[in-house]
């Protein structure tokens, strides 16, 4: 049976150099490309593949919102997240309902081995993705915040300071300090730049 994948890069040598490896490696496989997001939802939209090759850095792209896009489109498509950033962003695109990661700076035999196991098995993790997958998600430590913690959170995220948060939640400034120290502890963060980043990696 002829599988069908969608090479979704908005860089005509990925494009090409991926097709070219597949083709050649891969046999019974019809390959499709996409050159930015909205080419892949009208062509998702428009014909069944078996696997999507999504590069998520192309132009309108939609950040991890676009796993959940197109599986409303196409329920049984599977998604390797294609990418040169680094395993931790893979997870964040696998716990939203990817199904595999894979290095644009991998090896030619990674990456057609990449796709065959997403066939065979129907997901393809990578050591340290599996590795990572197996970590207590910092979304977990989120979601074991206190409602009070939690405002506290969101304010310190979007720049307020003690005197701003004590006035917008009318307590005591020592009292924040307390707070501050208990959602680190939970959020195993150390400062506010680690808060951000949490907070843009998995709420934004």
């Amino acid at each position: 049976m002829i599988k069908k994948i969608l090479i979704a890069d908005d860089h005509d040598i990925v494009l090409t150099g991926t097709s070219i490896i597949l083709e050649s490696r891969i046999p019974n496989t019809l390959i499709d490309t996409a050159a930015d997001y909205p080419e892949v939802l009208d062509k998702i939209s428009k014909q069944k593949y078996d696997l999507l090759i999504l590069d998520i850095n192309m132009p309108e792209s939609r950040n991890k919102k676009m796993i959940s896009e197109i599986k409303i489109i196409q329920p049984e498509i599977r998604i390797l997240v294609f990418s040169a950033y680094e395993e931790d962003i893979g997870v964040q695109y696998i716990r939203e309902g990817a199904d595999g990661y894979i290095n644009k700076l991998s090896k030619v035999d990674t990456i057609s081995e990449a796709v065959m196991k997403m066939f065979a098995e129907g997901n393809y993790y990578p050591n340290g993705i599996v590795n990572k997958l197996l970590q207590p998600s910092a979304l977990d430590g989120i979601k074991s915040l206190s409602e009070r913690e939690y405002e506290i959170f969101i304010l310190m995220v979007k720049g307020n300071g003690n005197l701003e948060i004590s006035n917008e939640m009318e307590i005591q400034m020592s009292t924040i300090s307390t707070y501050k120290k208990r959602i680190h502890k939970k959020l195993k963060t150390t400062n506010l730049a680690d808060l951000i980043k949490l907070y843009e990696a998995y709420m934004s």
